[in-house]
């Protein structure tokens, strides 16, 4: 059994593409000088994403694929169905649909899901697809990069090496680190175990959702929508699992961010205008955006940019990039949600770099600063005399000050 017995996936890929619109209008020699620059843009990337992060990039196999709105559509239905697949066979094992009926049913969501993903790839500008049939690949969105560059008005090189940087920090975080996919397809994993989702529930949001964008209509304003995708999930279990896929995808997302506005304008000249406008243009979306946006549960995506941006800020201004990059070391040293709003948490466990606070520091009258440090011990330890050594070593730094 496949998703495709709620979810047609061809079907949702066909309707997507009949409703998206293709894009500006631009010349054929422009469109390829566009695709030609991403691809360029993307190759040039690597070395300014490792510049800031400290990060080799490694050998991987995840190409670069320059697509436009129709490509995106296909290999997102593809992803989609692959990574819903888990969920959907527990939803429809309780299901009391005779086998005509779903055939029936995953042919109607087919077309509602086709909505969805039409309206997602008119604005995605770039995306690293990790869980991908083939593998990961990088995608860039031409139509829609060249679409928000004239919008803006900004640079259109500046702005494409941007994009580029963005996505390619997400391919290096996966590549650089395995065991992340892992992670994630764990969660995935539990959240379908712990899941307690129905069909019927599903497919009335895939409805309403569909509906609001087949209308183009937003009745009653923001306020009165309903509460989208993420309104299903209820269970304690439910919720805490997808407070561990928050934090992760906050801090993906806060790093990338972080990385793209970081590569200063020796690289991009017009870095500074590019994210000013880029910004603006987040916040100064339609009511009818607006209320798709919390159907999807979008809004929520946009507070993990901003969640995780400020993470990242908070740690690598205390402890330096070395430091924070400790984070990629196993799931156990990413921030929870809680540490997400307070770096200092974080590094309080995680202790980057071997960063603590002195228990005490003494300064002399000639200047002689002296400093104790309590750290858990992490090797074998010869003691110095015959009193018990507890579970931590004392360490005594003494500076002259200059």
């Amino acid at each position: 059994m496949t998703s495709e017995v709620f979810i047609d996936w061809g079907v949702a890929a066909r309707a997507a593409k009949r409703m998206v619109q293709p894009g500006p209008r631009v010349d054929l020699a422009v469109a390829r000088a566009a695709v030609a620059e991403l691809e360029t843009a993307a190759a040039r990337a690597e070395a300014y994403v490792s510049e800031v992060t400290g990060i080799r990039h490694p050998a991987y196999d995840a190409p670069t694929v320059v697509v436009d709105r129709a490509g995106w559509i296909d290999v997102n239905a593809q992803s989609l169905g692959a990574l819903m697949s888990p969920l959907i066979e527990k939803i429809t094992r309780s299901s009391n649909s005779t086998r005509i009926g779903r055939a029936i049913g995953s042919r109607v969501t087919g077309s509602e899901a086709g909505a969805l993903l039409a309206f997602m790839s008119s604005r995605v500008l770039g995306q690293y697809d990790v869980f991908g049939r083939d593998g990961g690949r990088l995608l860039l969105v031409a139509p829609n990069v060249v679409d928000a560059e004239r919008k803006m008005d900004v640079d259109a090189s500046d702005f494409r090496l941007w994009v580029c940087i963005h996505e390619v920090t997400h391919r290096l975080q996966f590549t650089a680190n395995p065991w992340l996919e892992d992670y994630m397809r764990g969660l995935i994993a539990e959240f379908v175990e712990v899941s307690n989702l129905d069909a019927d529930s599903m497919r009335d949001q895939l409805k309403q959702i569909a509906a609001s964008i087949k209308t183009r209509v937003a009745d009653g304003g923001d306020e009165d929508a309903p509460r989208g995708i993420l309104a299903l999930v209820q269970s304690p279990e439910q919720r805490a699992v997808l407070d561990r896929m928050t934090a992760a995808m906050s801090l993906l997302e806060g790093h990338a961010e972080y990385v793209m506005d970081e590569v200063g304008p020796d690289v991009i000249p017009s870095v500074a205008v590019i994210r000013r406008k880029f910004t603006q243009r987040r916040r100064g979306r339609s009511p009818l955006d607006r209320l798709l946006r919390r159907l999807l549960g979008l809004d929520a995506k946009m507070r993990q940019y901003a969640d995780g941006r400020r993470f990242v800020d908070g740690v690598v201004q205390q402890v330096g990039m070395a430091g924070f990059n400790r984070v990629w070391t196993s799931p156990d040293t990413l921030p929870s949600r809680a540490e997400l709003a307070d770096p200092a948490a974080w590094i309080a466990r995680v202790r980057p770099n071997g960063r603590i606070e002195a228990t005490t520091e003494v300064t002399d009258e000639h200047g002689n600063t002296t400093r104790h440090y309590s750290v858990p011990r992490e090797r074998e330890h010869i003691a110095m005399s015959d009193e018990p050594a507890g579970d931590s070593e004392i360490i005594i730094e003494r500076r002259v000050e200059e």
